[in-house]
């Protein structure tokens, strides 16, 4: 392996340490769910999966799941403008 590899994996590891780096604007991904897979997306701060509990209340294990291995790296909800 040579240097300019080595000093990459090096600033990867720093990198992967340093989440506060990341900032998640757009994300698909296929969840693996009890009952079978569901297409969870993030879009301009919004939430969607497929699954039938999303499209009742939206929000599900689902997304709530991948909200805390994301935590950090995502960007903060809007707060809601008073009165």
């Amino acid at each position: 392996m040579d240097y300019g590899m080595i000093g990459k994996i090096e600033k990867a590891k720093r990198y992967a340490e340093q989440r506060d780096r990341i900032h998640v604007e757009q994300l698909q991904v296929r969840f693996d769910g009890d009952h079978g897979p569901h297409t969870v997306s993030f879009n301009a701060g919004a939430w969607t999966c497929d699954c039938n509990f999303f499209l009742s209340r939206g929000v599900c294990s689902h997304t709530m799941a991948l909200e805390r291995i994301l935590e950090g790296m995502l960007p903060a909800p809007a707060e809601l403008a008073p009165h």
